[in-house]
């Protein structure tokens, strides 16, 4: 990866509106707001009331979705979209979303954001009962498990309450049938989901309130971990039989990283949590220093509370070039130094002969974090004290970011001062896990087995992107 950061989950969004209405625009709109989660593929499904039409392919909303390949998707009375990034399976065309399932009752178009724990267990019994799988993600282990049980069933909320019974781990799913919109979230809250209204009374369901926000919808709530809503003519209705059936672990990197600063999670503002990591951190890891600089774009709000929080004055260290995407990537090491170069170019007048304190979300594997510190020595920094918001990533996530791994942090193979020198920081810092706990709020209730090993649910036994590849029956 060029830029040495977790990889954002996915995106999903869903409209249900009581009016024929431009649906596809609505949605379109929406997955641009999210494009942040995951940038190598999006898809969109709309229902007209008569068939469901569809479009998905590899690559960014803005260049998939032409205005002409809107028109075709037209209007309707529903439709669902999604934005990946593959935390598992591979990034083809085959794993993009929404997925569409046809069965004897109906069918409906899924999108889902998260990793299952139990999804390899789960697909090779299916398997053995004579399923046949078209790709690699866990998003069609869910829609099996949910069509075997909308066979059984009267209703698909019915259909996914009982799928919600067998699956374990983290899945926000938009679901689109004939006549219906569900949001569905899982018991523990690992991923966000919210609903919104329109003015002209259309329901959304979308991953982030920014996105409500871009299709110009007033925020409504939160799901809470374990619902089902249920959108349909009759307006909406919440199901909570699943609800306080877990611990609530709502993942805390969505607040030091994943989401947008605009956004609303579970009651708090991304931004507000980030000054906070910031002027925590300020507090954990003080140095005497003469400007405080963040790497843009997740380090900006940590570096405006850990200067406000320290008194130590904020300075626009870097220039970001926002013409190049999160997915820039070329090969090669020299390749890829050239290209931090080009995405960052920092500010010489404010970094020159200062102590310049550099605030970061994360340090993954520290090539990148190497990198940006050179950068400042090239102009002029004096000293660089390197702060964190977030601590040391020192265990594989299997809830839906990208670090399914331990042997490639950095953190598991050298300490904090070893890792200062690796990078060619003066100092370092990382955030502690008891206060980034207590950035999005005093109540509790966050995962953060990446940085603590402490999983809210039972670990997987098989792991890994490639989980599925050499899927070998016994």
């Amino acid at each position: 990866m060029l830029f040495d950061k977790p990889r954002e989950e996915c995106g999903v969004f869903g409209v249900f509106s009581p009016k024929k209405t431009d649906v596809s625009k609505l949605t379109y709109y929406g997955l641009f707001a999210l494009q942040h989660r995951g940038q190598e593929s999006c898809g969109i499904f709309v229902n007209d009331g008569v068939e469901f039409r569809s479009y998905k392919e590899l690559g960014v909303v803005n260049d998939v979705f032409t205005g002409e390949r809107l028109t075709e998707l037209g209007s309707g009375e529903m439709a669902v979209g999604h934005v990946r990034y593959a935390t598992t399976g591979n990034a083809d065309k085959a794993n993009a979303q929404p997925i569409e399932v046809r069965h004897m009752r109906g069918r409906f178009a899924l999108a889902h954001n998260g990793n299952l724990v139990n999804s390899a267990e789960l697909r090779r019994g299916i398997e053995k009962d004579g399923a046949i799988f078209h790709s690699t993600s866990d998003t069609e282990v869910i829609a099996y498990i949910i069509t075997r049980e909308r066979i059984k069933t009267q209703s698909i909320e019915e259909a996914a309450g009982l799928a919600m019974d067998k699956l374990c781990g983290a899945y926000s799913l938009v679901i689109m049938t004939g006549d219906k919109l569900l949001a569905v979230r899982d018991k523990n809250g690992f991923r966000p989901l919210c609903i919104g209204i329109t003015d002209d009374g259309a329901y959304i369901a979308a991953s982030e309130s920014c996105a409500l926000d871009a299709v110009g919808a007033r925020f409504l709530r939160d799901v809470e971990p374990g619902e089902i809503i249920v959108f349909d003519k009759d307006g909406m209705k919440s199901i909570k039989t699943h609800c306080n059936k877990a611990p609530r672990s709502v993942c805390v990197f969505e607040y030091i990283y994943f989401a947008r600063p605009d956004s609303v999670i579970d009651g708090c503002s991304v931004h507000k949590a980030r000054l906070r990591a910031g002027a925590f951190l300020s507090v954990e890891h003080p140095v005497q220093a003469d400007v405080v600089i963040g790497v843009p774009d997740s380090g900006i709000d940590g570096a405006i509370g850990y200067a406000a929080r320290s008194g130590i004055p904020y300075g626009m260290g870097f220039i970001k070039n926002k013409y190049i995407a999160r997915t820039f990537i070329a090969p090669g090491q020299k390749s890829r130094e050239d290209k931090v170069r080009i995405k960052l170019n920092p500010v010489v007048n404010t970094v020159r002969e200062k102590r310049v304190v550099l605030i970061d979300d994360s340090i993954v594997r520290g090539t990148t974090s190497g990198r940006i510190v050179k950068l400042l020595r090239d102009a002029g920094a004096k000293e660089v004290h390197m702060r964190i918001t977030s601590p040391p990533f020192i265990n594989p996530c299997y809830y839906g970011t990208d670090v399914d791994s331990s042997e490639n942090l950095i953190a598991c193979r050298h300490t904090v001062s070893e890792t200062a020198k690796i990078i060619g920081a003066d100092s370092l810092g990382y955030l502690s896990v008891e206060s980034v706990k207590r950035i999005a709020g005093e109540e509790g209730g966050y995962c953060c087995a990446c940085f603590n090993g402490q999983y809210p649910t039972r670990l997987p036994k098989d792991a890994g992107k490639d989980k599925f590849e050499n899927n070998i029956s016994d």
